[in-house]
């Protein structure tokens, strides 16, 4: 665990970015990222957040090296510190039909669009939007190196994660609870044992199960 001057020092490195756009004068700086890219069940979502210049939270972070306890804590205070969070959610369905990249993107636009406030630029993890609507830059292993970018990523994985358990519940034989729809190999051999269902995206699965 590091020291409380550690902290700050990782945390002042992580709004590098945003620090750069504040001090140009461009206030409204959004950090996009979305989470269920890889699993072989459920939605994809994104998250967009927008921070006040003055913002600091310690164990902001890739939601990815978070447990789950600690990304549940955040994802208030993250609620709290923010100027205006939003979230999009593409399903299943629609993720076979445009496949799992356009899926994302579809998702981030809608998370872009219901903020309440306009960004002024945009911070997205990875590729960038085709679509230059705003002005955006796109960072690779952007939920390590964005504080912005970071703070998406716990709160798309916490609302993705909060609704495979409720599906879990619905669908009870797969155990979504635990892997939360990716393709371990207890989730494998659910499909095997009860074949698909409603919430399994179809176009992942060929391989998947056979190569378990």
């Amino acid at each position: 665990m590091l020291s409380d001057d550690d902290e700050k020092v990782r945390i002042h490195q992580m709004l590098r970015y945003e620090k750069e756009l504040w001090e140009k004068g461009i206030h409204y700086v959004a950090g996009i990222d979305e989470a269920g890219r890889g699993p072989l069940a459920g939605p994809v979502v994104a998250a967009a957040v927008i921070f006040p210049p003055d913002v600091f939270i310690s164990g902001i972070n890739d939601s990815k090296k978070l447990s789950s306890k600690k990304r549940e804590a955040l994802y208030p205070i993250i609620q709290d510190r923010a100027i205006v969070f939003s979230t999009g959610l593409v399903n299943e369905k629609e993720i076979d039909r445009i496949n799992i990249l356009q899926a994302s993107y579809r998702a981030m636009r809608m998370a872009i669009g219901k903020l309440p406030i306009r960004p002024q630029h945009l911070l997205i993890d990875g590729r960038p939007l085709p679509e230059k609507f705003y002005p955006q830059t796109a960072i690779e292993g952007g939920d390590r190196k964005s504080f912005s970018i970071a703070a998406a990523s716990i709160v798309a994985k916490v609302t993705r994660d909060r609704l495979m358990i409720a599906y879990d519940k619905k669908y009870p034989n797969y155990g979504f609870a635990q892997h939360k729809g990716y393709g371990t190999q207890a989730h494998v051999e659910a499909i095997r044992q009860h074949g698909l269902c409603d919430i399994h995206r179809k176009t992942f699965h060929i391989k998947a199960w056979k190569s378990v």
